[in-house]
């Protein structure tokens, strides 16, 4: 009995160590001087966004990309202008760290160690 809990033990912490999910953590930021409303980036199979973001404010999500495509941003500005942006193409299981920074010169994709199998 003693042998068969130790033995389960040792399983459920070699698959507890093993198991991470990839991930992207993605990082939006508002370099504008003026706060951003309705932003929404797209990613291979689903999306996310904020309704409102400060200047200066970030805001931060974590997803996992399941099949493959390019991303966009699209956001609308203080003067109710929608911005379309393309962005960098992302394949299935790829993670790391995205930033997404809106500032005057357009949007600014920074793929910070993202690994695509």
């Amino acid at each position: 009995m003693r042998g068969l809990l130790l033995v389960m033990s040792a399983v459920g912490l070699l698959s507890a160590a093993g198991c991470r999910s990839a991930v992207v953590e993605a990082t939006v930021v508002n370099r504008l001087d003026r706060p951003i409303r309705l932003i929404e980036v797209d990613y291979p199979s689903a999306s996310f966004g904020t309704e409102n973001l400060g200047v200066g404010a970030e805001y931060h999500y974590r997803f996992k990309v399941l099949g493959s495509g390019e991303m966009r941003v699209i956001y609308t500005d203080a003067g109710e202008k929608e911005h379309t942006v393309k962005g960098p193409a992302l394949r299935e299981g790829a993670q790391g760290r995205l930033g997404v920074a809106i500032g005057p010169g357009g949007v600014d994709w920074q793929m910070q160690g993202v690994e695509q199998p």
